[in-house]
């Protein structure tokens, strides 16, 4: 059982690093890795993606209702438009990390957990940040998002099953690879994370009932909470910053992390 000081610190991790592209997941695993924390729990788990789901859902819902909105009327005989195609999109591209984590979670929840593996993704994948951001700066105009570029976006996310590449740091980067802006590709990528994050925290609930067992309630109320509105505050935060400051800070960042984490790994 963690205590009140230990999920709000992990719920916070949670908010900050779900939408930011430096991994939510490394950073998760610093604590136990590093600090010798026991592991916060499956219901924890479940709590901190739903408040990360949560703030998603209400800083998109005026996009998300007309989106819907507009498919349902699409399959009733109404005329497509962008809004209903994203919903296709959105949930074509999903498809890659759902079956790759079918496939491949265990070994890499088995294997690919460890400070090694971690300090190298967050440098490589960092570099290609920047090799991306770089070409978003100097790129010819905007491509626009079709099933092909929302294709490759969903199998690029597929790989941030693995620790450390960052779900949102790959699929930015694939977008601005592929010729998107960079706010394009962050609300992308933020509309992504909504069936994977709720893919996620279902699974979760399914693996929480099954096993039973004493559930923390107040440590989960406030990982909701905290977990939620960090969220929220770090999406708002990002895009209003994002034009002005571009991918860079959080590439410097990555490096810096990697290097520190081989200074661990070598002590």
């Amino acid at each position: 059982m963690i205590d009140w000081y230990q999920a709000i610190i992990l719920a916070l991790v949670q908010g900050l690093t779900e939408f930011l592209p430096v991994s939510s997941s490394a950073h998760l695993l610093f604590p136990s890795l590093l600090l010798g924390w026991d592991d916060q729990g499956l219901a924890f788990d479940v709590a901190v993606h739903v408040g990360t789901l949560a703030a998603v859902l209400l800083y998109y819902r005026a996009d998300l209702l007309r989106m819907a909105n507009r498919w349902l009327r699409s399959l009733v005989g109404g005329p497509a438009c962008d809004d209903s195609r994203m919903v296709w999109y959105l949930a074509l591209a999903t498809l890659p990390a759902g079956v790759a984590g079918l496939f491949a979670g265990d070994f890499i929840e088995g294997h690919l957990r460890t400070l090694p593996v971690i300090a190298t993704t967050t440098l490589v994948f960092g570099l290609l940040l920047g090799l991306a951001d770089r070409r978003a700066r100097f790129s010819a105009p905007e491509r626009p998002l079709g099933l092909p570029v929302a294709m490759l976006i969903g199998f690029a996310q597929a790989l941030a099953l693995v620790p450390g590449v960052s779900r949102s740091g790959v699929t930015m980067t694939a977008a601005l690879l592929l010729g998107m802006g960079r706010q394009s590709a962050a609300r992308f990528s933020f509309l992504l994370s909504i069936p994977i994050i709720a893919s996620a925290g279902m699974l979760k609930v399914w693996e929480l009932a099954a096993g039973g067992g004493a559930v923390n309630w107040a440590a989960m109320g406030l990982g909701v909470v905290v977990s939620g509105i960090s969220a929220y505050a770090c999406i708002a935060m990002f895009l209003r910053l994002l034009d002005r400051v571009g991918f860079m800070p959080f590439v410097y960042y990555r490096i810096a992390l990697a290097v520190a984490l081989y200074l661990i790994l070598l002590v």
